[in-house]
Protein backbone atom coordinates (compact mmCIF):
# COMPACT_ATOMS: atom_id res chain seq x y z
CA UNK A 1 0.00 0.00 0.00
CA UNK A 2 1.65 3.27 -1.04
CA UNK A 3 1.96 6.18 1.57
CA UNK A 4 0.04 9.29 0.60
CA UNK A 5 1.60 12.62 0.54
CA UNK A 6 0.57 15.91 -0.78
CA UNK A 7 -0.83 16.13 -4.43
CA UNK A 8 0.96 19.59 -4.26
CA UNK A 9 3.96 20.33 -2.51
CA UNK A 10 3.20 23.73 -2.42
CA UNK A 11 0.59 22.64 0.49
CA UNK A 12 2.64 21.99 3.00
CA UNK A 13 4.39 25.43 2.19
CA UNK A 14 0.62 27.05 3.35
CA UNK A 15 0.53 25.55 6.33
CA UNK A 16 4.29 26.86 7.47
CA UNK A 17 3.11 30.18 5.99
CA UNK A 18 1.88 31.82 9.63
CA UNK A 19 4.96 30.75 11.13
CA UNK A 20 7.58 31.77 8.54
CA UNK A 21 5.65 35.02 8.11
CA UNK A 22 5.75 35.44 12.06
CA UNK A 23 9.68 34.48 11.96
CA UNK A 24 9.96 36.99 9.25
CA UNK A 25 8.32 39.67 10.27
CA UNK A 26 8.88 39.52 14.18
CA UNK A 27 12.60 38.14 14.16
CA UNK A 28 14.60 38.26 10.93
CA UNK A 29 13.67 41.61 9.41
CA UNK A 30 13.61 43.44 13.14
CA UNK A 31 17.25 41.68 13.45
CA UNK A 32 18.56 42.95 10.14
CA UNK A 33 17.49 46.13 10.37
CA UNK A 34 18.43 46.46 14.13
CA UNK A 35 22.00 45.17 13.52
CA UNK A 36 21.75 48.34 10.33
CA UNK A 37 20.56 51.01 12.83
CA UNK A 38 23.48 49.91 15.05
CA UNK A 39 25.78 51.90 12.48
CA UNK A 40 24.00 55.05 12.13
CA UNK A 41 22.58 57.71 14.00
CA UNK A 42 18.92 57.19 14.51
CA UNK A 43 16.09 59.38 16.13
CA UNK A 44 12.53 57.66 14.75
CA UNK A 45 11.90 60.82 13.50
CA UNK A 46 14.60 61.78 10.70
CA UNK A 47 15.92 59.47 8.78
CA UNK A 48 19.12 57.22 9.94
CA UNK A 49 22.50 58.28 8.93
CA UNK A 50 25.17 56.09 8.64
CA UNK A 51 28.10 57.07 11.02
CA UNK A 52 30.36 53.54 11.54
CA UNK A 53 31.15 52.30 14.84
CA UNK A 54 30.79 55.24 16.52
CA UNK A 55 28.59 53.92 18.31
CA UNK A 56 30.57 51.20 19.49
CA UNK A 57 33.52 53.65 20.41
CA UNK A 58 30.94 55.18 22.61
CA UNK A 59 30.16 52.30 24.61
CA UNK A 60 33.71 52.46 25.82
CA UNK A 61 33.28 56.09 27.68
CA UNK A 62 29.65 55.45 28.52
CA UNK A 63 30.21 55.44 32.40
CA UNK A 64 26.28 54.58 32.77
CA UNK A 65 26.66 51.30 30.67
CA UNK A 66 29.54 50.62 32.46
CA UNK A 67 27.35 50.59 35.73
CA UNK A 68 24.56 48.69 33.88
CA UNK A 69 27.11 45.86 33.14
CA UNK A 70 28.17 45.81 36.96
CA UNK A 71 24.86 45.56 37.97
CA UNK A 72 23.57 43.03 35.42
CA UNK A 73 26.45 40.65 36.26
CA UNK A 74 26.51 41.28 39.57
CA UNK A 75 22.26 40.40 39.59
CA UNK A 76 23.23 36.78 37.38
CA UNK A 77 25.90 35.67 39.87
CA UNK A 78 23.70 35.92 42.93
CA UNK A 79 20.72 34.93 41.13
CA UNK A 80 21.52 31.69 39.63
CA UNK A 81 23.15 29.28 42.10
CA UNK A 82 20.54 30.22 44.87
CA UNK A 83 17.79 29.71 42.03
CA UNK A 84 19.28 26.67 41.29
CA UNK A 85 19.87 25.35 44.23
CA UNK A 86 16.28 26.20 46.17
CA UNK A 87 14.66 24.60 42.75
CA UNK A 88 16.67 21.41 43.64
CA UNK A 89 16.09 21.45 47.12
CA UNK A 90 12.17 22.19 46.67
CA UNK A 91 12.16 19.45 43.71
CA UNK A 92 13.72 16.87 46.05
CA UNK A 93 11.17 17.07 48.27
CA UNK A 94 8.61 16.96 46.08
CA UNK A 95 9.95 13.93 44.69
CA UNK A 96 7.56 11.12 46.63
CA UNK A 97 4.02 10.91 45.97
CA UNK A 98 2.14 12.35 49.35
CA UNK A 99 -1.53 13.83 50.00
CA UNK A 100 -1.95 17.02 48.35
CA UNK A 101 1.56 16.74 46.82
CA UNK A 102 -0.14 18.19 43.04
CA UNK A 103 -1.11 21.51 45.17
CA UNK A 104 1.52 22.02 46.70
CA UNK A 105 3.65 22.04 43.18
CA UNK A 106 1.68 24.18 41.91
CA UNK A 107 1.94 26.62 44.29
CA UNK A 108 5.22 27.04 44.10
CA UNK A 109 5.88 27.09 40.50
CA UNK A 110 3.35 29.83 40.18
CA UNK A 111 5.74 32.50 41.31
CA UNK A 112 7.42 31.43 37.87
CA UNK A 113 4.06 32.03 35.83
CA UNK A 114 3.33 35.48 37.62
CA UNK A 115 7.12 36.66 38.07
CA UNK A 116 7.84 38.60 35.36
CA UNK A 117 4.32 40.25 35.66
CA UNK A 118 4.10 44.23 36.51
CA UNK A 119 1.82 43.00 39.30
CA UNK A 120 4.27 41.35 41.04
CA UNK A 121 6.67 43.70 40.35
CA UNK A 122 4.27 46.35 42.25
CA UNK A 123 3.65 43.75 44.78
CA UNK A 124 7.19 43.58 45.66
CA UNK A 125 7.52 47.33 45.95
CA UNK A 126 4.71 47.35 48.82
CA UNK A 127 6.65 44.31 50.35
CA UNK A 128 9.89 46.11 50.52
CA UNK A 129 9.14 49.69 50.83
CA UNK A 130 9.57 51.81 54.40
CA UNK A 131 6.24 50.84 55.36
CA UNK A 132 6.00 47.32 53.83
CA UNK A 133 5.52 43.54 55.10
CA UNK A 134 9.12 42.81 55.60
CA UNK A 135 9.53 46.01 58.18
CA UNK A 136 6.47 45.32 59.87
CA UNK A 137 7.47 41.57 60.89
CA UNK A 138 10.63 43.28 61.93
CA UNK A 139 9.57 45.65 63.86
CA UNK A 140 7.65 42.69 66.41
CA UNK A 141 10.88 41.65 67.27
CA UNK A 142 11.93 45.31 68.25
CA UNK A 143 14.01 45.95 64.83
CA UNK A 144 13.65 48.94 62.84
CA UNK A 145 13.43 48.80 59.17
CA UNK A 146 14.66 50.69 56.36
CA UNK A 147 13.42 51.40 52.93
CA UNK A 148 14.78 48.83 51.35
CA UNK A 149 14.72 49.64 47.70
CA UNK A 150 15.22 53.10 48.53
CA UNK A 151 18.82 52.13 49.72
CA UNK A 152 21.48 51.74 47.16
CA UNK A 153 23.16 49.28 49.66
CA UNK A 154 20.02 47.04 49.17
CA UNK A 155 18.19 47.70 46.24
CA UNK A 156 19.28 45.43 43.87
CA UNK A 157 19.22 42.56 46.47
CA UNK A 158 15.45 43.20 46.71
CA UNK A 159 15.97 42.30 42.94
CA UNK A 160 17.67 39.18 43.60
CA UNK A 161 15.02 37.86 45.73
CA UNK A 162 11.98 38.68 44.07
CA UNK A 163 14.25 36.60 41.11
CA UNK A 164 15.08 33.28 43.28
CA UNK A 165 11.56 32.88 44.40
CA UNK A 166 10.60 32.68 40.70
CA UNK A 167 12.56 29.13 40.77
CA UNK A 168 9.33 27.22 39.49
CA UNK A 169 10.35 26.36 36.20
CA UNK A 170 13.28 25.33 37.25
CA UNK A 171 12.00 23.25 40.03
CA UNK A 172 9.59 20.96 37.19
CA UNK A 173 12.56 20.06 35.36
CA UNK A 174 14.70 18.90 38.08
CA UNK A 175 11.43 16.76 39.19
CA UNK A 176 11.34 15.45 36.00
CA UNK A 177 14.74 14.41 36.17
CA UNK A 178 14.96 13.00 39.42
CA UNK A 179 11.56 10.39 38.53
CA UNK A 180 13.83 9.32 35.60
CA UNK A 181 16.67 7.79 37.83
CA UNK A 182 16.34 4.45 38.60
CA UNK A 183 15.35 2.70 42.15
CA UNK A 184 18.09 0.27 41.27
CA UNK A 185 21.08 2.63 41.64
CA UNK A 186 19.54 4.02 45.34
CA UNK A 187 18.92 0.26 46.38
CA UNK A 188 22.63 -0.93 45.50
CA UNK A 189 23.61 2.64 47.57
CA UNK A 190 21.66 1.59 50.44
CA UNK A 191 22.70 -1.90 50.52
CA UNK A 192 26.18 -0.82 50.17
CA UNK A 193 25.94 1.39 53.84
CA UNK A 194 25.60 4.98 52.39
CA UNK A 195 23.77 7.62 53.63
CA UNK A 196 21.49 9.71 52.51
CA UNK A 197 24.17 12.36 52.11
CA UNK A 198 26.50 10.13 49.73
CA UNK A 199 23.61 9.26 47.98
CA UNK A 200 22.57 12.83 46.81
CA UNK A 201 25.87 13.59 45.97
CA UNK A 202 26.98 10.69 44.42
CA UNK A 203 24.16 9.50 42.49
CA UNK A 204 21.78 12.15 42.47
CA UNK A 205 23.62 14.81 41.41
CA UNK A 206 26.16 13.22 38.63
CA UNK A 207 22.99 11.85 36.94
CA UNK A 208 20.96 14.90 37.40
CA UNK A 209 23.84 17.19 35.76
CA UNK A 210 22.05 17.53 32.02
CA UNK A 211 19.04 18.62 33.88
CA UNK A 212 21.11 21.12 35.93
CA UNK A 213 23.18 22.18 32.84
CA UNK A 214 20.06 22.92 30.98
CA UNK A 215 18.97 24.69 33.74
CA UNK A 216 22.06 26.56 34.18
CA UNK A 217 22.17 27.73 30.45
CA UNK A 218 18.01 28.81 30.43
CA UNK A 219 18.39 30.43 33.71
CA UNK A 220 21.78 33.22 32.29
CA UNK A 221 19.75 33.67 29.41
CA UNK A 222 17.06 34.70 31.45
CA UNK A 223 18.62 36.49 34.12
CA UNK A 224 20.86 38.72 31.36
CA UNK A 225 17.26 39.75 29.47
CA UNK A 226 15.88 40.84 32.98
CA UNK A 227 13.63 44.10 32.59
CA UNK A 228 9.89 44.25 34.69
CA UNK A 229 11.33 44.18 37.89
CA UNK A 230 13.79 46.73 37.94
CA UNK A 231 11.78 49.11 35.41
CA UNK A 232 8.87 48.18 37.50
CA UNK A 233 10.29 48.94 41.32
CA UNK A 234 12.39 51.53 40.53
CA UNK A 235 9.44 53.41 38.63
CA UNK A 236 12.04 53.34 35.34
CA UNK A 237 14.69 55.46 36.93
CA UNK A 238 17.12 52.43 37.59
CA UNK A 239 16.74 52.58 41.49
CA UNK A 240 18.99 54.97 44.06
CA UNK A 241 22.06 56.18 42.29
CA UNK A 242 21.71 53.39 39.20
CA UNK A 243 21.95 50.66 41.92
CA UNK A 244 19.51 48.56 40.15
CA UNK A 245 20.13 49.68 36.56
CA UNK A 246 19.77 46.53 34.24
CA UNK A 247 21.85 46.64 30.90
CA UNK A 248 18.13 46.01 29.11
CA UNK A 249 17.16 49.04 31.20
CA UNK A 250 19.03 51.55 30.16
CA UNK A 251 18.84 49.82 26.58
CA UNK A 252 15.16 51.33 27.03
CA UNK A 253 16.02 54.45 28.12
CA UNK A 254 18.50 55.15 25.81
CA UNK A 255 16.08 54.08 22.84
CA UNK A 256 12.46 55.35 23.64
CA UNK A 257 13.46 58.29 26.21
CA UNK A 258 16.27 59.69 24.48
CA UNK A 259 15.63 58.62 21.04
CA UNK A 260 18.54 57.15 20.28
CA UNK A 261 17.74 53.79 18.62
CA UNK A 262 20.80 53.77 16.90
CA UNK A 263 23.04 53.81 20.05
CA UNK A 264 20.23 51.26 21.59
CA UNK A 265 20.08 48.96 18.32
CA UNK A 266 24.59 48.74 19.17
CA UNK A 267 23.87 47.95 22.76
CA UNK A 268 21.32 45.17 22.01
CA UNK A 269 23.81 43.69 20.06
CA UNK A 270 26.57 43.67 22.31
CA UNK A 271 24.31 41.95 24.76
CA UNK A 272 23.82 39.66 22.23
CA UNK A 273 27.57 39.22 22.00
CA UNK A 274 27.94 38.85 25.63
CA UNK A 275 24.96 36.50 26.53
CA UNK A 276 26.65 34.24 22.84
CA UNK A 277 30.46 34.10 24.78
CA UNK A 278 28.84 32.92 27.93
CA UNK A 279 26.62 30.35 26.38
CA UNK A 280 29.73 28.83 24.80
CA UNK A 281 31.95 28.68 27.58
CA UNK A 282 29.08 26.66 29.03
CA UNK A 283 29.30 24.70 26.18
CA UNK A 284 32.76 24.11 26.16
CA UNK A 285 33.04 23.03 29.89
CA UNK A 286 30.22 20.83 29.87
CA UNK A 287 31.89 17.58 29.02
CA UNK A 288 34.14 18.13 32.25
CA UNK A 289 31.33 18.13 34.80
CA UNK A 290 27.95 16.63 32.62
CA UNK A 291 27.28 13.00 32.44
CA UNK A 292 24.85 11.39 30.00
CA UNK A 293 23.57 7.94 31.60
CA UNK A 294 23.54 5.66 28.09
Amino acid sequence: MKRKGFARPWEGYLYLAPWIIGLLAFTIIPMIMSFYFSFTRYDMANPPRFIGLENYAQMLTDTRLHNSLRVTFTFVFFTIPFQLAFALFIAAIFKKARRGIRVYRAIYYLPSLLGGSVAIALLWRQVFNQQGLVNQVLSLFGIEGRNWIGSPDTALYTLIILAVWQFGGSMVIFLGGLKNISAEYYEAAEIDGANKLQIFFRITIPLLTPMIFFNFVMSTIGAFQAFTSSFIISGGSGGPVDSTMFYTLYLYIRAFRQFNMGYASAMAWVLLFIIAVITAIQFAFNKKWVYYDD
